[in-house]
């Protein structure tokens, strides 16, 4: 596979397109409380999320991208309302369109998200995108230390 030099978040958008004809991979971690989107989702303090994009293509050939984000996300427990350091491991593919029709047609054929590359795209706005989709609507301490 071959290794696509990482983009600084936020200022190096990349080529989806080249990114999947090559097989390539871009890596990087950036704050999630950079993050306008999250910011207010997270507790005071750091928030460090290490993400990976790879080109690829889905089951039926379709070009796409394997986003993977790993870390931990200080949220607010809706129990105690103490810090919850909630574990972020997820990997999501999205397909990728060119323009808007044929975003409406892959989003009319699968159930996976679509991102439209018509041109350049963010590697920041990607990860903040599933950050959204990922940070639970109302986190739990799996054992609450209040309520043990």
């Amino acid at each position: 596979m071959e290794r696509v030099p990482a983009a600084a978040p936020g200022s190096g958008k990349f080529d989806a397109a080249r990114l999947i004809r090559d097989h390539g991979t871009l890596e990087g971690e950036l704050d999630a409380v950079a993050l306008p989107r999250v910011a207010d989702q997270l507790m005071d303090g750091a928030a460090p999320v290490a993400w990976r994009i790879s080109g690829s293509t889905d089951v039926a050939g379709r070009p796409a991208l394997r986003i993977a984000l790993e870390g931990e996300l200080p949220l607010e427990c809706q129990r105690c309302l103490g810090v919850y350091r909630w574990p972020l491991r997820q990997t999501t593919q999205v397909l990728v369109a060119r323009d808007d029709a044929e975003m409406a047609q892959l989003d009319n054929d699968s159930d996976l998200e679509v991102v439209l590359a018509s041109g350049p795209l963010d590697p920041a706005e990607l990860v903040e995108d599933e950050l959204v989709l990922a940070i639970p609507f109302a986190p739990l301490h799996p054992q609450c230390p209040t309520h043990a």
